[in-house]
């Protein structure tokens, strides 16, 4: 069980990340934590891992936790001994039987006499047979690395698991690994993921937001209905206080507008009546000031509902604010892209394929590049993109326009400002103010446009790259993505969703986030 209470982090400074954290997760729950890029998760888990310490508040584990990271670049000059923490009982129980029997290597064997051959198993159980505990994990990709850590939790015999982003950087094969593990485990799980599919096996659903948290008794589609019925509440409010600020205006000017019209007549009447002009400079103050105590009440009464009304909308979830607008390709449906007759490319005198590709891509379709890490995908792209050409075989290739868009979204040149690299895409010349206002529209107000490209998160390095296709009038014919949505919290997914939705072009995408493949139409798989 864990227990938190009243806690709150602030960065060192001075900017508050979230405060008055209250949460109890029992014993063999298997928990979601979700929240925008910012909002804390990983810095939470770190703080229940022990990793950093919280500025304010208490946190009570009936379990030492194992920590699985988002990146593992810090262990890179580690052993994988070493990185899940196992090193001194392999080394203890090694000397022990080549008879080494010190009091030293027996207390660090700590009575594990299984630890070697737990290993072996568990790594035969995420396909990591081919590793050895003395390999350093620098020479390992990032699928190795992570089912390594995902291995580590058997190996250590944790009960209580703490994941970031777990089926990052997995395969098809590994994340069902993965999720089978998760249904079957007994183990307490707090699991942060973006991940829709992982999602769905957890419950319950904890929003993490600047205020606290929000918990959601179901699990990922229970918390996506009770979304839906907030965001329709929001917006019938929304509605409302728009109707009532409409309402007090009109109210407001014919209030005034009956005021004006009286003080005129009771002006005309005292005129008539020959009443002294000292007499009617007094009664023309009393009505002046008793028209501005008019202005001043109703004006209060409607900057009030406008700023509740402003609250409501900034609830608005993000990409129900932007407008994609692009522009359609010029290619008519059904043209020949990219046709291929028995290629194949050669790495050290090794072909890629052990079968030649035989291929034809045509315009308008929407296709999805599967495979196995190392099966050749990302040398398919090359090829299709022309920065390669095959070792074997033809390609006949369309005149086109084309763009890649990585998982890092590296389009986006980190020396430029938002604004400069807004530019950078304005090939038709657009206005200042145009840019500007579409910079506004993809959620970099004013004050960001002078924030450099270094620091932008992936969400945002993922909406300017959109906002700057937007900026080019026009619109390639040809779209890769490699693993759009690795580094992407749910909400930007949902932008990048949209945007791919309004996109009519030809669409390549590699990807193993099945709920994105779902949601874009995908109508055609290319099987390596």
């Amino acid at each position: 069980m864990i227990i938190i209470q009243n806690l709150s982090y602030i960065h060192p400074n001075k900017d508050l990340l979230f405060e008055n954290i209250n949460l109890t997760i029992q014993s063999q729950e298997k928990t979601a934590l979700i929240g925008n890029n910012g909002s804390g998760k990983s810095t939470l888990l770190k703080i229940i891992a022990g990793k950093i310490t919280s500025t304010s508040g208490s946190l009570k584990l009936d379990a030492e936790p194992y920590y699985m990271p988002q990146i593992f670049g810090q262990f890179d000059h580690l052993t994988i001994a070493e990185a899940l923490g196992i090193s001194n009982k392999i080394n203890g129980l090694k000397e022990i039987l080549k008879g080494n029997a010190t009091e030293e290597n027996f207390s660090l064997l700590n009575d594990d006499w299984l630890i070697e051959q737990r290993c072996k198993e568990t790594f035969v159980q995420w396909k990591l047979d081919d590793l050895d505990l003395n390999q350093k994990l620098e020479s390992l990709s990032g699928g190795q690395k992570t089912k390594v850590f995902l291995a580590g939790i058997s190996i250590t015999n944790a009960e209580f698991v703490l994941l970031d982003e777990p089926s990052n950087h997995l395969d098809l094969e590994s994340r069902n690994l993965l999720y089978k593990f998760i249904k079957s485990t007994k183990k307490t799980l707090l699991i942060v993921s973006h991940d829709r599919k992982l999602l769905h096996l957890l419950d319950p659903v904890l929003e993490l937001n600047k205020n606290g948290i929000n918990v959601y008794g179901g699990n990922y589609d229970f918390y996506v209905q009770q979304k839906q019925i907030e965001n329709n509440t929001l917006q019938q409010d929304i509605h409302s206080k728009e109707r009532a600020l409409k309402k007090a205006k009109e109210k407001e000017r014919e209030t005034l507008e009956r005021a004006q019209k009286t003080d005129a007549r009771g002006k005309g009447k005292q005129e008539k009546a020959g009443v002294a002009r000292i007499m009617l400079n007094t009664m023309k103050n009393k009505a002046e000031n008793s028209t501005s105590k008019l202005k001043s009440i109703h004006a209060e009464k409607t900057s009030g509902i406008s700023r509740e009304l402003q609250d409501l909308r900034s609830n608005v979830k993000n990409f129900d604010k932007m407008k994609f607008g692009f522009d359609n390709s010029n290619l008519h449906q059904g043209k020949m892209l990219f046709k291929t007759e028995n290629i194949n490319f050669t790495y050290n005198s090794k072909s890629v394929w052990e079968d030649d590709l035989d291929l034809e891509i045509v315009s308008g379709e929407r296709i999805i590049i599967k495979g196995e890490n190392g099966s050749g995908k990302t040398t398919l792209i090359n090829l299709i993109l022309g920065k390669i050409k095959p070792s074997k075989g033809e390609i006949f290739r369309s005149e086109i326009q084309s763009i890649y868009i990585d998982q890092d979204y590296s389009l986006i040149q980190n020396q430029f400002s938002i604004y400069e690299q807004a530019q950078e895409f304005n090939t038709e010349g657009l206005q200042e103010h145009d840019i500007k206002i579409r910079l506004s529209r993809f959620l970099f107000p004013k004050e960001s446009w002078d924030k450099k490209c270094e620091a932008l998160s992936g969400g945002e390095r993922m909406r300017l790259m959109l906002c700057c296709l937007t900026i080019c009038q026009k619109v390639p014919d040809l779209i890769v993505l490699d693993e759009p949505t690795n580094n992407l919290d749910i909400e930007n997914i949902e932008i990048m969703t949209a945007a791919i939705n309004e996109y009519e072009g030809t669409l390549i995408v590699v990807s193993h986030d099945e709920s994105f493949m779902e949601q874009i139409n995908i109508i055609k798989t290319i099987q390596l």
